[in-house]
């Protein structure tokens, strides 16, 4: 197939794995410009555009073109306004470029054991709020199935669990002969009901038993599921029993966990419990620092200390914002002064929201190119079961409405329905940088 046929069928793919509005916000007025020895040039339409998939979308892109195109190696993204694929476009180019064509091992992770190779212990900042699970994490390093097991390190989204446990793991596999896994909790509690409708339940048993350090993150999906809880537990007999190193993640206290089994609790309990809170001053002080250094960046004292004190969140808000100066740096090609950052950030700040419920929904309505009214209906149509969740989330998170009057508002539903809605869309933002932004993004037009 020629470089269209490539491109438009890979973004048939991209389209149904991202958001109307984030699609052609990013991917529209794209295309390949050209295919040599396995480097695939994408043309995009400016340097902001370049950034952006290059940092959010890069292994996405790429992954999905591999599949379509086994050849490719690499990807690139060039800045070229003249797209050669609509009518009247003119012939010359010209191109200016950011080229990712690391090793795709850094691209992937690592199929053997689910490991990012990029969490390593190098890259993870240590400050006065994660020195002690730090200090726990490199005992493990040293002794791993010996001391602090099992290793449960506990804290809210954004404040570098998943990091660290992978850095774990990571290392051990390096230094030592031992087989390592990472593995969340939802696909573990995937891969066992799919064992069971299978009839492979040994072939389960038999793959997560071999394993000398067994990392799972987000325990607190485990919360209400007793079957997946009952096989977590003689698993973990198992390992623990063999002196097999254990490491679990989870967003609180295993005691806090509702409808998780005691006996669980029990065995999280015999280790070390560790909490990551959120990042002090000194540490996000620190944490910019590192972040600045690794990707080549450059900021005054001034703004450095600007963001440090206002951007009081958790570091994936801290990495965001980076991003963002840096692709403004890029663009106008001069370093921008300490009012150009207060507006590009004053949207990360959380601050009083003066819109109503109603208001909200509008919006939200509005983004996803949805009706309001099907907000408020009895459907479970995905394409309106989202808005509606992201909807429930902000009205608690960012206007402190009670749960019951959230319910209230969204057509009468139950407070039980509006707190599982809230913490789905809590625990999915950590994870899917799309739905962070898209969430941003709303939140922007809600001031």
């Amino acid at each position: 197939m020629n470089e269209k046929e490539l491109w438009d069928k890979a973004l048939i793919e991209i389209e149904l794995n991202t958001s109307k509005p984030n699609f052609n916000t990013w991917f529209k007025d794209t295309f390949i410009h050209k295919i040599e020895e396995g480097l695939i040039s994408v043309g995009v339409p400016n340097a902001f555009v370049r950034e952006w998939l290059s940092n959010k979308y890069h292994s996405f892109i790429l992954k999905t073109l591999r599949e379509l195109f086994p050849e490719a190696r690499s990807v690139e993204y060039v800045v070229n306004k003249n797209n050669p694929n609509k009518k009247g476009a003119p012939k010359e180019i010209i191109l200016t470029s950011v080229r990712d064509s690391l090793p795709l091992d850094d691209h992937y992770v690592n199929k053997e054991n689910n490991l990012n190779p990029r969490y390593m212990f190098d890259t993870f900042v240590v400050g006065p709020f994660n020195e002690l699970a730090h200090a726990a994490a490199q005992a493990v390093v040293e002794r791993p199935g010996i001391v602090y097991n099992p290793l449960f390190v506990y804290g809210n989204t954004g404040h570098g669990k998943t990091h660290l446990i992978q850095a774990v793991g990571n290392q051990v596999a390096k230094n030592e002969n031992k087989k390592v896994f990472y593995v969340t909790s939802e696909k573990f509690a995937t891969d066992y009901i799919n064992s069971v409708h299978s009839g492979k339940v040994n072939n389960f048993k038999e793959k997560y038993r071999k394993y000398d350090v067994l990392i799972m993150d987000d325990i607190q999906f485990f919360a209400g599921k007793e079957k997946s809880q009952e096989e977590l537990f003689h698993l973990f007999n198992h390992l623990y029993d063999n002196n097999k190193q254990i490491i679990f993640s989870s967003d609180k206290h295993p005691n806090y966990i509702n409808n998780l089994e005691d006996r669980l609790k029990s065995r999280f309990g015999a280790g070390m419990i560790v909490d990551i809170p959120t990042p002090d001053l000194e540490s996000r002080m620190a944490i910019l620092r590192k972040k600045l250094d690794q990707n080549n960046i450059s900021l005054n004292e001034e703004v450095l200390n600007y963001l440090a004190v206002n951007i009081t969140g958790n570091i994936r808000e801290l990495e965001g914002v980076l991003n963002t100066i840096n692709c403004q740096v890029e663009l106008k090609q001069k370093d921008l002064t300490l009012n150009e950052v207060k507006y590009l950030v004053k949207d990360t700040s959380q601050r009083p929201k003066t819109k109503t419920p109603q208001e909200v929904v509008k919006i939200v309505s509005d983004y996803y190119s949805i009706s309001e009214e099907t907000i408020y209906e009895k459907t479970r149509r995905k394409e309106v079961i989202k808005p509606r969740q992201i909807i429930m989330y902000l009205l608690r998170k960012d206007f402190n409405i009670s749960y019951p009057s959230i319910g209230q508002k969204m057509g009468g539903r139950d407070h039980t329905t509006v707190i599982h809605s809230c913490e789905k869309i809590e625990n999915a933002v950590g994870k899917d940088d799309v739905l962070a932004q898209e969430i941003h993004q709303i939140r922007s037009m809600l001031v």
